[in-house]
């Protein structure tokens, strides 16, 4: 599970130019939300960064929350009073309990945003992880490089996703159809890519252009999705449909490891091309994805990874398997029959 928002506090030092230094170094590494004191409206000026507003413990800005601090089960129930009746409640527990965080994401039930402050990676790891859930992000709080960067390096990354080898049954060409690029700003290597297909309930890991091949030079930016109708896993764990897709979004960049990182979309190209059809079968059940057909596009396997025009009956490669269907790309235990 990737964090859903990370953001750093910039409050603490009394001196405006440590606060200042403070979201500088933050902004660099890649945060654009920061608790600022009222007074630093001018740190607007430094890029393009969310400033929230703290004093006393409130915040404000374009949201309305507050500042907590957890050390006793009085400071517990009071957070947890406050549950629902705020937008966001930034935690701090000190000692790094995990039992409050665990008591406010139950009682928040999705209605109050539950950040939490974290000044190491080891933190950040429990936070992702809290109720399987976690929390609803992170609130970077140390002004070391090192730790900042582990933090975010830890938040961006999850090995949580497990992927099946399912079998190929059929490889047939259909007629062109409108594909799908997208070309990120990231760099991908063999092995990695994107996870799409037809079904929700399966997702093939189509990877990135990141071999050499005697046709075209390597483009380890770009994974070439398929058609505009297929589902893609993006952060979050929602599915977008690949016609949705626009530069500035973010997707899922994922290995056959099952490791986990999100990238921004750089640009996305639709071209109409001639594409093929792929069915695979995994414990009696059948699922599709189209592709375009051509030799740079080629899906994971378990020792490396098959060009579409090579992949043929029988041949194994990589999907994440999942259960129930999709409704406006949030999952949804129901019956949903996808063909």
């Amino acid at each position: 599970m990737l964090m859903k928002e990370i953001w750093m506090r910039a409050d603490a030092p009394d001196d405006a130019n440590e606060r200042k230094r403070m979201l500088i170094s933050g902004l660099e590494s890649g945060i654009g939300t920061f608790i600022v004191r009222p007074g630093d409206e001018s740190f607007s000026s430094l890029g393009k960064v969310r400033l929230i507003f703290s004093k006393d413990g409130i915040l404000s800005g374009d949201i309305q929350g507050r500042m907590v601090g957890i050390a006793s089960p009085e400071d517990q129930a009071d957070a947890m009073d406050l549950c629902g009746r705020e937008d966001v409640l930034v935690v701090s527990t000190g000692d790094w309990s995990v039992i409050p965080f665990e008591n406010l994401i139950a009682a928040s039930s999705g209605r109050t945003k539950i950040m939490a402050c974290v000044s190491s990676s080891e933190d950040a790891e429990l936070c992702r992880n809290i109720l399987e859930k976690g929390t609803d992000g992170v609130v970077v709080d140390t002004d070391d490089t090192d730790a900042m960067k582990n933090i975010l390096k830890e938040v961006s990354t999850a090995s949580d996703l497990g992927l099946t080898a399912i079998e190929v049954m059929s490889v047939k060409n259909i007629l062109t159809g409108d594909r799908v690029c997208i070309d990120t700003c990231s760099k991908m290597v063999p092995g990695e890519g994107m996870l799409i297909g037809s079904q929700s309930s399966c997702l093939f890991l189509v990877q990135s252009e990141s071999e050499e091949n005697g046709y075209v030079a390597a483009r380890p930016f770009r994974v070439n999705a398929g058609a505009v109708h297929a589902y893609i896993m993006v952060p979050d764990g929602k599915t977008r449909y690949l016609s949705e897709l626009r530069a500035g979004d973010d997707v899922l960049i994922v290995g056959r490891d099952g490791n986990t990182k999100a990238a921004s979309i750089g640009r996305c190209k639709e071209e109409v091309r001639p594409m093929l059809i792929i069915t695979a079968s995994h414990d009696g059940k059948e699922y599709t994805t189209i592709l375009q057909n051509a030799e740079t596009v080629r899906l994971v396997t378990r020792g490396g990874s098959t060009a579409v025009s090579e992949i043929k009956k029988g041949d194994e490669v990589l999907a994440y398997l999942t259960n129930g269907g999709r409704h406006f790309g949030m999952a949804v235990d129901e019956k949903i029959k996808e063909i």
